[in-house]
């Protein structure tokens, strides 16, 4: 196991080398990708942009050396680096993939834009408000000096067949005037297994891990393994399982329907199950009050999967439910001889990662483009502050705040 000192001297010796110009891609150019933050998540889409055709692994950052480490058999001729600003000062890198915790979102994709990256940033989309303002306006900047980069948020549900039968049904009138859209995610793990508990092993040490660039611009702590390495519990860093999961599903259907972020937010719950230290909780409701007069319930827990994850969008005439299929179910009391259709459209393998690289090349907007990803980042930070101020809020449009 290299120590960190040993690591930065071999990157240092081959940091000059790696810089390089890049040139403008065709349709059918070979793709130079980074990664920024090789965990499990980004592990999992550095092998999904590898399965597509004409794309490269070059570079890979991240603070802990056993994953550059590991990085390195997925792609052993790619840099390894443990400041990502050196991944972005190579300029054969065309795109990054973004899969750091969520509170170093902002900080990543505003210095990955500034060097002229395309970007797939991985969900969800920003951790606060002045983040995704931070973002957006870098976003604006670099729209309104003419050098667009591509970016993709990492909700894949918006690649999937599911949205045009989604697109389907509703365009056919079918199913009527919406109010209400009923949202779960339930999980279950075996006892003594907490749902997101990770090992914490002796090389996560200061040796081999650099602090500070984990805590970016969270409050300043002393160093602790288990925070790194369990970040999805702690508040600093995570918004739960409403920017774990929530964000997919109203995600998809903020797409589908085009709806605005929410008026108001209330959400409720608790630390229920799971008495592990964690700061986010294992239980909870939310529901979402949008301009277009339809209410967006989500129920959520650790204890028991049962209701799986499913999503139902009640009309005055049907019924849409998408769960690993996706229907139409009619209201009868309004249509009596309406029939029930099962979506037919499929997903193709790697359809939200192949989504990205082709808009890199042909310049189109990506299938999660920039608003999208903006919209729902609010609609989380709006449960997530609702939660733990106790109370309701609301979406000053005006000031663009949480009040």
């Amino acid at each position: 196991m290299q120590t960190r000192r040993n690591f930065i001297g071999n990157v240092a010796t081959g940091l000059a080398g790696s810089l390089a110009t890049g040139s403008a891609l065709g349709a059918n150019d070979r793709i130079r990708l980074g990664v920024i933050g090789i965990g499990d998540r980004g592990t999992q889409l550095a092998r999904e942009a590898s399965a597509c055709a004409n794309t490269e692994l070059a570079g890979f950052a991240d603070v802990y050396t056993r994953r550059l480490e590991d990085a390195k058999k997925l792609a052993p001729e790619g840099k390894t680096y443990l400041d990502y600003h050196h991944l972005l000062e190579d300029k054969s890198i065309d795109a990054v993939l973004i899969a750091t915790p969520q509170h170093l979102h902002a900080e990543c994709f505003t210095a990955a834009l500034d060097a002229g990256k395309h970007i797939y940033q991985e969900k969800t989309m920003a951790f606060t408000v002045e983040q995704a303002k931070l973002i957006r306006a870098a976003y604006e900047k670099t729209t309104a000096n003419g050098a667009r980069r591509t970016v993709q948020i990492g909700h894949q549900c918006c690649s999937s067949g599911q949205v045009t039968d989604a697109l389907n049904y509703l365009a056919s009138g079918r199913v009527g005037k919406v109010t209400a859209i009923q949202a779960r995610m339930y999980r279950n793990t075996p006892h003594g297994k907490p749902q997101w508990a990770r090992p914490v092993y002796p090389d996560m040490n200061p040796e081999n891990l650099i602090w500070n660039s984990f805590l970016g611009s969270a409050p300043q702590r002393e160093f602790d393994a288990n925070r790194y390495i369990n970040w999805r519990l702690f508040r600093d860093y995570s918004g739960g399982n409403v920017y774990e999961n929530m964000c997919h599903q109203i995600a998809f259907w903020y797409k589908v329907m085009g709806l605005q972020m929410p008026q108001a937010v209330s959400m409720t719950g608790g630390i229920y199950l799971w008495k592990d230290g964690r700061e986010v909780p294992d239980t909870m409701s939310v529901a979402m009050v949008h301009p277009e007069e339809i209410l967006f319930s989500w129920d959520s827990g650790f204890g028991n999967s049962q209701l799986g994850s499913t999503e139902d969008v009640l009309g005055t005439d049907g019924t849409i439910s998408k769960g690993q299929q996706i229907r139409y179910l009619p209201q009868k009391v309004n249509r009596p001889d309406g029939v029930e259709a099962l979506g037919q459209t499929p997903t193709q393998p790697r359809a939200h990662m192949q989504n990205f690289l082709d808009c890199v090349r042909d310049g189109k907007e990506t299938n999660c483009p920039f608003d999208l990803g903006y919209s729902v980042s609010i609609a989380c930070r709006m449960a997530v502050e609702s939660y733990k101020q106790g109370r309701t809020v609301k979406w000053d449009q005006a000031k663009e705040e949480i009040v």
